[in-house]
């Protein structure tokens, strides 16, 4: 269990070379769960987005994908991530692709910066769930998109035993911290196996 918890808390917080490992892992894993969250996003070309907790760079990529002329920004808490992305990225680091080691609960970004925000697989790290939604929606532009897609969607889920800092969410719970923080046209999506994708909009 110790190699376990090892092992999974660099889900949270990917260190060293078993962080990278995690990094790697992520990227193939989160794919499909990934590529269906943001088909429910009408994504624009020219579209400026910030993928928040952006582990190994994989939906920088897959956001640069579906917007002809974007510019993707990336942040996350572990510098082991901020580098993989970098890696991933490298093509169009700094012209296209902008990454940075930051915390969800402090967005080093002006105000209505972007079109989308995204979290895949995340917001059971982050602090003060409330407090970082408050900071996502001051980030966005009038309109802009916010989509939180998981895959743990029980509070009693087994992951929370072994991930330490894991705080599970159902989608319910996850629409209604949208709705208090003043996210309009809240909704859920769900897919088998037990993806869901819950997306808000900001007024």
């Amino acid at each position: 269990m110790g190699l376990l918890k090892s092992l999974f808390t660099n889900y949270a917080h990917p260190k060293g070379r078993m962080g990278r490992a995690m990094l790697k892992f992520m990227n193939l894993c989160h794919a499909p769960l990934t590529n269906w969250g943001l088909s429910l996003v009408d994504i624009q070309d020219g579209w400026t987005m910030l993928d928040i907790g952006c582990g190994g760079g994989a939906t920088l990529r897959r956001l640069l994908k579906r917007s002809r002329g974007a510019k993707v920004y990336g942040i996350d808490i572990s510098e082991e991530s901020v580098a993989k992305a970098i890696k991933v990225n490298a093509d169009v680091i700094d012209k296209q692709v902008f990454v940075q080691q930051g915390s969800a609960a402090e967005l080093p970004y002006e105000d209505g910066k972007f079109d989308l925000v995204t979290a895949v697989e995340t917001v059971y790290f982050w602090p003060n769930l409330p407090s970082c939604l408050q900071e996502v929606r001051r980030v966005l532009k009038s309109g802009g998109h916010f989509a939180i897609m998981v895959e743990v969607v029980d509070t009693d889920s087994k992951w929370t035993n072994v991930v330490e800092g894991m705080t599970a969410y159902t989608p319910e719970q996850l629409k209604q911290f949208l709705d208090d923080a003043g996210f309009t046209k809240t909704e859920i999506h769900r897919k088998k196996p037990s993806y869901a994708t819950v997306l808000g909009v900001k007024p």
